[in-house]
């Protein structure tokens, strides 16, 4: 490496390096394999004797930024790549490659002169591409003056940029250069010696400095780091030496700056490890010492205490030696390992679940638990009587097997309070486990202990919290599981509802059998429709139809007002609902399968019944010489016709004891419409709606309990067309269509015509509609109602408004068995 200036040709071969650049005393081994790089080695270099100087000139590619160098498709770089985000002015772009249709290359108006050190050719098999492999060593700066193509490669005509030795001579004196050179070698003598302590080879490092000038040694220290495109052509402009010192001890420090930080963090990762291995011997040499002075009481360890409570759990043997083999693992490591807590977890629910403990069961009275039911339940007589059926099996066989019972019905009925009313019949604990929007298959087998967080299923998790292995489990809202990429939770149970197969109910967290068989499952659901066929296969399902009022007369009289009046701190003495006006509660201000609504509705009038009693209250408590309030807040807010809608504040003590008892209340129709507001149905509505001829009134039903639906038609000047509307399904549609074909048929027959030769549709379109429009309806049972609805819309005749039909109709006239009436006419 001479220190002399190199004598610089006025042309030079141009070699684009693509997102690279080539500094003067930098060493760089390319590969060219692009036509016209080799085109430009081979006839520069390799054929030449004495090997002359090439041109490196940094291009970027189109990707790289918004200015900067584009490669043609023809021309390429064979240099390594980079990235950069904002781009030097390119100097001159070739015209020659944009009359050839080409894109064209925008070149860097610096670069620098190399000579190659070292060049071997090579040729690829099968194609025959002649390679060259070519090592070059950048020598001084130059400017580009013009550019031409010679062949397929570049030639520029250029300037040299770098100081005679002259100009270096004179330069060296200058005082501010002097310093930025001292700063330089300072700050490079520091980052050698910490590089140093890491690798053998810096020494040579050492001799550049006392042996190359120090504008030679800014481009030598650059070259070696790993800096940005960006600032290599920042480095390759500085032309000054102030300017090119100045950066250069920039980057030496940074560089230098990011090798300290690394070894701090390095020394501080290697603190921590010794300081973990400190107190690993420690902890041994602890236990050495304890060991021989015999200091190994009951209570000294609580690994030995979760072994002595896993041996009580009375596990099987097989299950046994599977904890043995995790317990031992769990005494070899230390509490502070990583698998440590999830380990001793896994031991503890172990040691926790009932693998023999179950309730002990009262000898079975019959007679005891149907008044038990009755008491808790009224109706439901088909259920109760399943469920003493069990018993009278259970008390002839103690080791049946329990039933998987699934109750389907409408929301109030009574399904969840059922399973309840099973299990203390049973003398049983109870576990309720909502399924209710359940997506993910672990939630009923457990999460496999692979994985961070990893708990048992619901299931396993539930037999732990009641310490049983006999309860009654209640799988609540089978029907309203869901199912995604994580499994389907449906499926899942099918080995949990299975009698053959949940004697060895496989937890995927527990990853051994335990024995399900003893559980009594029951299940609910809203509908039918939504459970997978498999599974409902598995399950005895029990239809619980809504009540009808009379049913609900009595469990408003007999269970919902006691239980209202309690709960807001009330008795008899001070609020009587009497029973005609639970039945108007019931036929006006509810229509639902259960009775949710019915006793909010009490609950309302309890509430302003508290409110008048409370204040009353504080009126006795006054005194004579005060003036009693005479406006209550209920009579007010009465008076205002809105509903009573407080806070009920619990009392601590017995209201009777307090002060004298008044009248009772006693609810009549004023108070009701006072208290609940106007009637929200009323008996008048179907009289209303069928006032016209081609109205008719049929039921259907919901998964809420039954619902009146009218349809309406009415005839139009037409083509003799059925238009149908209400949002309908395929099925009712054809039900629509059907009913029109026998009307018309038996025309004569029903008096709607003098023969059956006159067209009832003779210039006229009929339409049917059912409200109301946004509620999707389908299935055959609307057949009667429509023919009814044609029949009166053609004779002119008003259809009866306290009668309401279904059932599917035939072409020829029969009406099929009709079935569900219960859960139709419930609610109504």
């Amino acid at each position: 490496m001479a220190d002399s200036p190199v004598e610089l040709p006025g042309r030079l071969a141009i070699l684009p390096f693509r997102n690279k650049v080539l500094l003067p005393g930098a060493i760089v081994r390319i590969r060219c394999t692009n036509p016209s790089s080799v085109k430009l080695v081979e006839q520069e270099l390799w054929q030449k004797e004495e090997k002359g100087l090439i041109g490196v000139l940094p291009v970027r590619d189109l990707e790289a930024g918004a200015v900067g160098s584009l490669l043609s498709p023809g021309v390429g770089s064979d240099s390594g790549e980079g990235s950069s985000k904002a781009g030097v002015s390119p100097v001159e772009t070739s015209k020659q490659d944009t009359k050839n249709g080409k894109e064209p290359i925008h070149w860097h108006s610096k670069g620098v002169a190399a000579r190659a050190l070292h060049l071997s050719r090579g040729v690829e098999k099968p194609s025959g591409r002649v390679t060259y492999i070519v090592v070059l060593e950048g020598l001084c700066r130059f400017s580009v003056q013009e550019l031409s193509t010679r062949g397929s490669y570049h030639v520029a005509r250029v300037s040299r940029l770098d100081m005679t030795k002259t100009e270096l001579e004179q330069a060296e004196q200058d005082p501010d250069l002097i310093a930025l050179s001292r700063q330089f070698k300072a700050t490079a003598m520091e980052l050698i010696s910490v590089l140093e302590q890491k690798q053998k080879t810096v020494s040579r490092t050492k001799v550049l400095l006392d042996t190359v000038p120090v504008y030679r040694l800014a481009d030598i220290f650059v070259a070696s780091f790993e800096i940005s495109f960006e600032e290599q052509l920042s480095m390759l402009d500085s032309v000054d030496l102030k300017v090119r010192l100045s950066k250069a001890t920039e980057l030496v420090d940074r560089h230098l700056q990011s090798i300290l930080v690394a070894e701090k963090i390095t020394q501080k990762v290697e603190g921590q490890l010794s300081k973990s291995q400190k107190e690993f011997l420690l902890r041994q040499q602890m236990r050495a010492i304890k060991e021989e002075l015999g200091d190994n009481d009951d209570d000294e360890d609580d690994v030995v205490a979760l072994e002595r409570k896993m041996q009580n759990a009375g596990m099987p043997a097989n299950i046994w030696k599977h904890a043995q083999r995790e317990l031992r693992r769990l005494r070899k490591m230390q509490p502070q390992q990583p698998g440590y807590s999830s380990s001793r977890a896994y031991l503890e629910l172990l040691a926790d679940l009932p693998w023999q403990k179950v309730s002990e069961e009262r000898e079975l009275d019959l007679r005891a638990a149907k008044e038990s039911l009755d008491w808790d339940h009224y109706g439901l007589t088909k259920v109760k009587q399943r469920i003493i059926e069990y018993l009278a099996v259970r008390k002839l066989k103690p080791d049946a097997r329990g039933p998987v019972l699934c109750f389907v019905g409408p929301p109030g009925v009574g399904k969840t309070s059922l399973a309840s009313s099973i299990a203390k019949a049973l003398n049983r604990k109870f576990i309720r486990i909502s399924l209710g929007g359940v997506k993910d298959e672990a939630d009923i087998r457990g999460h496999r202990r692979t994985y961070i967080g990893s708990m048992p299923g619901r299931l396993i998790d539930g037999l732990k919290r009641v310490s049983v292995s006999n309860p009654v489990m209640l799988l609540d809202e089978i029907d309203k599981t869901g199912s995604d990429v994580r499994g389907d939770p449906a499926s899942a149970l099918l080995e949990v509802l299975d009698p053959e197969q949940n004697k060895t109910f496989n937890d995927h967290y527990l990853n051994v059998p335990f024995d399900l068989s003893k559980v009594i499952f029951v299940a609910t659901a809203n509908r039918m429709q939504p459970i997978p066929p498999p599974l409902l296969d598995r399950m005895e399902v029990i239809e619980l139809p809504g009540y009808t009022p009379e049913e609900k007369l009595k469990i408003a009289m007999k269970h919902l007002i006691p239980r209202v009046l309690e709960q807001h701190g009330l008795s008899s003495a001070y609020l009587q609902i009497p029973e005609a006006m639970v039945k108007l509660i019931i036929e006006r201000y509810t229509r639902e399968a259960g009775v949710r609504n019915l006793e909010r509705n009490l609950a309302a009038l309890a509430r302003a019944a508290a409110v008048k009693v409370a204040e009353q209250a504080n009126t006795l408590r006054l005194g004579k010489e005060i003036q009693p309030i005479t406006t209550t807040l209920l009579d007010s807010r009465l008076a205002d016709g809105g509903e009573v809608e407080m806070e009920v504040i619990p009392m601590g003590h017995d209201i009777s004891n307090t002060y004298e008892n008044p009248s009772p209340m006693i609810v009549d129709e004023a108070m009701l419409e006072k208290v609940l507001g106007p009637p929200r149905f009323d008996d008048r509505e179907a009289a209303d709606r069928v006032a016209s001829p081609g109205v008719s009134v049929g039921l259907v039903w919901t998964s809420f309990g039954g619902e009146v639906q009218f349809v309406e038609a009415t005839a139009m000047v037409g083509k003799g067309d059925l238009h149908l509307t209400g949002q309908l399904g395929d099925v009712i549609k054809e039900s629509a269509q059907l009913a029109l074909t026998w009307v018309r048929a038996r025309a004569a027959d029903l008096n709607l015509s003098p023969t059956s030769d006159i067209n009832l549709l003779e210039s006229r379109d009929i339409h049917i509609h059912f409200p109301a429009g946004a509620v999707p309806k389908d299935g055959p049972s609307a057949g009667v109602t429509l023919v009814t609805s044609l029949v009166s819309l053609f004779s002119n005749r008003k259809v009866r408004a306290d009668t309401a039909m279904t059932g599917e109709m035939t072409l020829r006239g029969l009406v099929l068995p009709v079935g569900g009436v219960k859960d139709k006419v419930s609610g109504h």
